[in-house]
């Protein structure tokens, strides 16, 4: 049973609702990463998403895209992000990380030497956006042997082939974009999230998280009732804009008390279910 299995077995048994933050690795400077992990664990997140920077990324909207701009400056690379997380595995070996980013990066890196710099960090799941998962049998048996999940993408616009390939190789969890567009967009119809959240359920087992469009304990309670955990992204990243590797040790702090602020409202409001 991986990290993220565990996790949400654990969740189930306690009647609760996964909060899984997502950040960009390096943002807003590469040394003050690992204590934004730590305090995410303190604040109440249950697995965290760290994203990997990447110059092209298509998924992205301008908050997060900005934000891997920011750590692509400050010296981030993919070989960088992973030894982050491998730092806060140092002092947290239970918190399940899920790295999430774009093929090219690992190409380049290599499946095997990916795959295995990634074990000796203590990453529990990938999420490579522009992986389809019709050609990721290989990848995700070679995950799972390193007891690593690769989770997948579901969307409105999912198509019933690429649904039923997401549902055959999937693990963990599944992702569910509860809208068009990208990154931190604004509609949410949450009525139309919990149908199809509904829909899934009946056709896999996996847990259901949802995000893009998460920003506040409203919507986060309305998308909770439904599904089994919520990601929040740029409402967390944005609080890093402006800033950068040589920002000063206050401005980072503030920056980071509003994430955090930002966390126990989430927390709250997942718990009151």
């Amino acid at each position: 049973m991986t990290r993220i299995e565990s996790a949400f077995k654990n969740l189930k048994q306690q009647n609760k609702k996964a909060l899984i933050p997502y950040v960009m690795a390096g943002d807003p400077s590469p040394d003050s990463f690992v204590g934004l992990l730590h305090g995410l664990v303190e604040h109440g997140a249950d697995m965290i998403e760290v994203g990997l920077p990447f110059s092209d990324p298509m998924a992205d909207g301008p908050t997060v895209a900005l934000a891997g701009e920011r750590a692509l400056a400050g010296g981030t690379s993919t070989f960088n992000a992973i030894a982050m997380v491998k730092k806060f595995r140092e002092n947290n070996t239970t918190t399940p990380i899920i790295l999430m980013g774009y093929l090219n990066p690992v190409e380049i890196i290599g499946y095997d030497k990916f795959i295995s710099i990634c074990q000796d960090a203590g990453v529990d799941g990938v999420l490579i956006v522009d992986l389809p998962p019709a050609e990721s049998g290989d990848f995700v048996q070679r995950l799972a042997e390193h007891d690593m999940n690769e989770i997948f993408l579901l969307a409105p616009t999912t198509l019933p082939e690429r649904r039923k390939q997401v549902m055959t190789y999937c693990g963990g969890y599944i992702y569910y974009v509860s809208l068009k567009g990208v990154t931190g967009s604004a509609s949410l119809d949450t009525t139309a999230v919990g149908e199809q959240v509904q829909a899934i359920k009946q056709e896999t087992d996996l847990p259901i998280c949802v995000g893009f469009g998460i920003r506040d304990s409203q919507s986060a309670a309305a998308i909770g009732r439904y599904a089994d955990g919520v990601i929040v992204g740029s409402e967390l990243v944005k609080n890093f804009a402006g800033l950068d590797s040589q920002s000063s040790p206050d401005q980072v702090a503030a920056a980071q008390a509003k994430v955090m602020s930002k966390m126990d409202e989430l927390r709250q409001a997942l718990d009151a279910l």
